[in-house]
């Protein structure tokens, strides 16, 4: 009787770790994730984590459920854009009107100077193909300091606004409504402590900036996040919620955030232990959770990920 019960608790345990994703939830060096959920489904687009002339496309993944991921290959890549050599970064992607906008970085420019920046490319399906959509940067300058790198495009009823910036600067600006332009100036929105890897969400009202801080080479990344009653700011600190853990992993940044029903997830990649090469970067899914009174708590990095769920718009 006890081997029987002993069999029977082995199969429920290996039915309750069926259920879980398991972190790296995707296979491979993938970093800077954009999660996002269209038509029930969720969709990963990350960076492919390698040496800069290596990075010339984007894979993205999909999923029924935060377990099982299917791999679309290179929806994106530099023969479709031609301005485009190296260096293709931080997708974010937005639907409108029926179309896929998907809004990169490339060429990690350096100065004002040469080509490159944030480009902005269109497709009829979350997978592509994606073509460019102005066969130019969209933005090709620094603005107040800030490298044009790590865009996010944010939602906020009918308007669309596009957020990005390195080197310690953050800047905003209102997309116009066929994303080939802006109708308002740059204005610069960088909170304290601010490295790179803007992302934005409104929850009760209440508009939430995150950002990663820290050098991303280094096992100190983390993630900040500030609270505003309004867009343009003028935002709270709140503080650090995800950090290396010396068990777990190290250099945890550059996330993004689904909000399904009632519960809350942070997507970001992190270095595993042991790992020196500063592009071995995994993509990982943790639960986020918030305090009564809207302020996110501590998120604790695991090697077993989330539970099991269904996609919701």
């Amino acid at each position: 009787m006890k081997i029987i019960q002993y069999f029977l608790w082995l199969g429920l345990s290996f039915s309750a770790q069926a259920q879980k994703s398991g972190n790296p939830i995707l296979p491979g060096w993938y970093a800077d994730p954009e999660a996002i959920i269209f038509d029930q489904t969720y969709w990963i687009y990350p960076t492919y984590s390698a040496p800069y002339e290596k990075q010339v496309y984007f894979d993205a993944f999909s999923s029924q459920d935060l377990i099982t991921w299917k791999k679309h290959e290179r929806i994106l890549d530099t023969s479709a854009v031609k301005w485009a050599k190296r260096a293709m970064w931080a997708p974010s992607i937005i639907r409108k009107d029926g179309k896929y906008y998907f809004f990169f970085g490339a060429n990690d420019i350096q100065n004002d100077n040469e080509i490159g920046g944030i480009g902005v490319a269109v497709a009829d399906k979350p997978e592509g193909p994606y073509k460019d959509h102005l066969g130019k940067p969209l933005v090709d300058r620094f603005h107040h300091g800030a490298q044009p790198i790590d865009q996010f495009v944010f939602q906020d009823g009918k308007d669309f606004y596009l957020v990005f910036g390195g080197w310690k600067h953050c800047v905003m600006a209102k997309l116009n409504d066929d994303f080939t332009g802006f109708t308002t100036e740059f204005k610069e929105i960088t909170p304290e402590n601010y490295v790179e890897g803007p992302m934005f969400f409104k929850k009760d009202g209440k508009y939430y900036f995150m950002w990663s801080e820290g050098g991303w080479t280094g096992p100190n990344y983390a993630v900040a996040y500030a609270i505003s009653d309004n867009p343009w700011g003028p935002f709270e600190r709140k503080g650090v919620i995800l950090k290396q853990d010396p068990e777990i992993a190290t250099g945890a940044g550059h996330h993004s955030v689904l909000n399904v029903g009632e519960d809350w997830y942070i997507i970001y990649h992190r270095r595993p232990l042991g790992e020196t090469d500063r592009n071995a970067r995994v993509t990982c899914i943790d639960k986020m959770e918030f305090d009564e009174d809207g302020n996110i708590l501590p998120v604790k990095m695991t090697f077993e990920g989330v539970n099991k769920k269904g996609g919701q718009n």
